[in-house]
């Protein structure tokens, strides 16, 4: 198992910054981010029409060792305001014909979410079967808007070589084992998801009960972790809508690996991905807002560090 990064969290750096920021942790592959919701300076979809570009960013990159896990594009293309899902569409089917040319095979994206009618103006997601309306709406979400969408990109993924990493998360249709495996029965297997535990933990999930659940629909794994706050969640609950800047407040919070769960955790949840066939990149994605960007990603790499070293030696043991 690989410790990468989603260069997001360097937003402010350049492209050599970052890799003089990441080598020295061992750290050699990143997940880019091309548009929609995650800004990245690092890669251009523009570089599609200009193959010299493209050549020079993978000659970088390659001179200096490091790979790509994937390229992310997390959006919503199901959006009820066209011109935010026109956006969203775009830069999808843009980056998967990137990914094909830089020989990247996984693109992340969310499943998306439309509005309650083709009238709508903002997205409609209800976590409850009652009243009866939500249940006749989420029929209508799935089978006239997401399963038709969905078909139609997952051919063109696999048309270029390309594979698409839905992650979970509430708001979106997508959001838990279910209902990704639901979409994946729909669009076919070059639909799959990119797991992210800390999505999976304040909703009450067992992230290593749902990586065997999910099996070989697992793409790509994202390294960022959860804390809940028992003084406020067993008060009111973990469907908290207070920023997540009101730290004290607030039922649960985006926390550096580590300081939600710890390495027993970690470790138990690197043996289970490679059960079920993923050995492959942990990306650490930075949302703890208790901690500095710079921080928070050295306390990361640190320690899934150990937790790579740790199941490297078990392997070597068992050999």
């Amino acid at each position: 198992m690989r410790v990468g990064v989603f260069t997001a969290l360097f937003a402010k750096l350049s492209l050599d910054e970052v890799i003089q920021k990441i080598k020295p942790l061992g750290i050699q592959t990143v997940e880019l981010g091309t548009g929609n919701y995650p800004g990245d300076p690092h890669i251009k979809l523009d570089w599609l029409n200009s193959p010299g570009k493209l050549k020079e960013f993978k000659q970088k990159l390659d001179d200096e060792g490091i790979a790509i896990s994937a390229l992310s594009c997390h959006g919503n293309a199901l959006h009820p305001n066209k011109k935010f899902a026109q956006s969203s569409d775009e830069t999808n089917r843009k980056t998967i014909l990137l990914a094909e040319k830089l020989g990247v095979k996984t693109v992340i994206d969310f499943s998306g979410c439309p509005g309650d009618s083709d009238n709508a103006k903002f997205p409609s997601w209800s976590p409850t079967p009652w009243p009866p309306d939500y249940l006749d709406l989420l029929k209508w979400q799935w089978e006239k808007k997401a399963i038709p969408w969905w078909k139609k990109r997952a051919k063109f993924a696999e048309d270029h070589g390309v594979r698409i990493a839905i992650e979970m998360h509430p708001g979106f249709l997508v959001y838990n084992p279910e209902t990704m495996l639901r979409l994946r029965a729909e669009a076919g297997p070059a639909v799959g998801c990119n797991f992210d535990p800390s999505h999976m933990f304040w909703q009450g999930i067992d992230p290593c009960a749902a990586v065997r659940a999910l099996g070989e629909a697992v793409f790509h794994c994202h390294a960022k972790d959860t804390k809940i706050y028992s003084v406020n969640s067993t008060v009111n609950g973990v469907l908290d809508t207070k920023p997540y800047s009101d730290e004290k407040h607030r039922s649960f919070l985006f926390r550096t690996v580590g300081y939600g769960h710890d390495a027993d955790f970690w470790c138990d949840l690197v043996s289970t991905l490679q059960m079920v066939g993923y050995d492959d990149v942990l990306s650490i994605e930075h949302e703890d807002s208790l901690m500095s960007i710079e921080e928070g990603f050295e306390k990361a790499a640190r320690f899934l560090g150990q937790i790579a070293i740790k199941e490297k030696l078990k392997e070597m043991w068992w050999a």
